[in-house]
């Protein structure tokens, strides 16, 4: 490792909170580079004790004992002053919040953000889920120069990456992880180096320009009236989290909330939209606008998650049960 690189040479402002962004921390750490300090969310009780837990990239900073700050409110002056002391050359974000002005226009080479897509496609929170949610064939990541705006800013570089067929968000999302700490890397030493030539994003139609936006828990829900496809994609790109849901109505008309992790076609048709067959062996399949779905990783409310040959082996799916 040269340690004398240009990059290696300045002091960085990382800014991020979930393991994907820690992981692109550590991949940067490991390379040499000097974190001067780290930013992310104040810590939050969760559990049923609400015991605080730390962000991802909290605990990482921590393993490596970098300065950690966790403002709760960026604008603050105590923060801002703070952040100045730091003297930042470069900030780095990745799953983050939204910058102020005074944050993102405070080191001397600029702050460059990580994105999940390829830009200007995707540009909200969940860029992941969405590219699979709407069956695209390829993705990739993206670093830009922030702006005022969300996912606007000039692009640095990009790459591309494929989508497989049995692809899901949980996938996608290690995929994207690995490619993204090297594009990061990359990135910094282009900048230390200055032979960045950032270039405006493309202009695309509105009618054209597919969003990501925050994923909430009714946009979950199977709508089983929908085509094969569709729903299939809609698994996959919420597998493993936030995950599909559906409820189960059994033949006294119990329902239970259930989620799948992953299907795919089956060989036969003709069950109607939410009717369900299994011989209680080894698969259970549903009906959709189109062709029947066969489930094969489901998680009933308040079970572990099964693939559905070990579930059939504990549950007796009969005649009558349906999904809605």
């Amino acid at each position: 490792m040269n340690n004398n690189t240009p990059s290696n040479q300045l002091r960085i402002v990382f800014m991020g909170t979930p393991e994907f962004a820690a992981h692109v921390l550590e991949s940067l750490i490991e390379a040499g580079k000097n974190i001067a300090g780290v930013v992310t969310v104040p810590d939050k009780p969760a559990g049923r004790g609400q015991k605080l837990t730390l962000s991802a990239v909290k605990q990482t900073a921590l393993e490596h004992n970098i300065k950690v700050l966790q403002p709760v409110k960026l604008k603050d002056p105590a923060f801002i002053d703070e952040l100045k002391a730091l003297q930042p050359d470069l900030q780095i974000v990745v799953a983050f919040r939204m910058l102020p002005q005074a944050v993102w226009g405070l080191p001397p080479k600029g702050s460059f953000n990580l994105h999940a897509s390829l830009l200007p496609q995707y540009r909200g929170a969940a860029p992941i889920n969405h590219a699979i949610i709407n069956g695209e064939k390829k993705t990739g990541v993206t670093t830009f120069f922030l702006d005022e705006n969300i996912d606007t800013g000039n692009i640095i570089f990009s790459d591309t990456v494929t989508i497989d067929d049995d692809e899901t968000a949980g996938t996608l999302h290690d995929k994207l992880m690995n490619v993204g700490a090297h594009l990061v890397i990359e990135t910094a030493d282009a900048i230390a180096c200055g032979t960045v030539t950032p270039t405006p994003q493309p202009v695309v139609a509105a009618s054209e320009l597919k969003g990501a936006p925050k994923i909430f828990k009714e946009d979950c829900r199977i709508n089983w009236n929908m085509d094969a496809e569709t729903i299939i994609n809609k698994i996959k790109g919420l597998s493993p989290y936030p995950a599909a849901f559906t409820e189960l109505v059994d033949l006294d008309g119990n329902v239970t909330a259930m989620k799948i992790f992953f299907a795919r076609l089956a060989e036969t048709s003709g069950l109607h939209a939410g009717e369900t067959f299994s011989d209680n062996k080894k698969s259970v399949k549903v009906g959709s606008l189109t062709n029947d779905i066969e489930l094969t990783d489901i998680q009933l409310a308040a079970k572990k998650r099964m693939n559905i040959e070990d579930f059939l082996r504990g549950f007796k799916w009969g005649i009558g049960i349906g999904l809605k």
